[in-house]
């Protein structure tokens, strides 16, 4: 009877664990989250495509046909087939910084670019002060008498 008790209680648990995984995985949060970080990898290729098949070859040619990416200091020869070449591969390291350079100025403009059309849209959405309402009748016939009262003080 006690096994019983235990299997149901681990059941019920793990009802309970499911149904919070449920409730915590389709918060709007969590799935824009997934969204941007799919749109966030499409965009890194498409950067990384601009620099590698647009921007390095330019740069190539304004620097005479260096391949920026396969620069890279030697630091030993390879010896026969006993000791492999030792190099490090700043090229491939100056590339990523330009990567980098390039996301970041995409978001940056984008970001401005989303922050510029929202600053629109409040605007259109500000309310404006209702006009102030006409004077009413006794308004109008009280500074009538106040006009007349100032003519008659300044005759006298």
């Amino acid at each position: 009877m006690e096994n019983n008790d235990k299997v149901k209680k681990l059941k019920e648990k793990g009802a309970t664990v499911w149904q919070e995984f449920k409730e915590f995985s389709l918060k709007g949060n969590v799935v824009d989250l997934a969204v941007g970080v799919i749109i966030g990898g499409a965009f890194g290729k498409i950067v990384t495509s601009l620099v590698n098949d647009v921007i390095t070859p330019l740069l190539g040619i304004l620097t005479g046909g260096i391949d920026l990416s396969q620069a890279r200091w030697v630091i030993r020869e390879a010896v026969g087939d006993t000791l492999p070449e030792l190099s490090m591969n700043y090229g491939i390291f100056l590339q990523n910084i330009i990567d980098f350079f390039i996301i970041a100025a995409s978001i940056f403009l984008v970001i401005r670019l989303f922050n510029r059309l929202k600053k629109k849209e409040e605007k259109k959405e500000e309310v404006q002060p209702p006009p102030e309402p006409a004077p009413s009748k006794e308004e109008l016939l009280l500074t009538e008498i106040r006009d007349l009262l100032k003519d008659m003080k300044e005759n006298n």
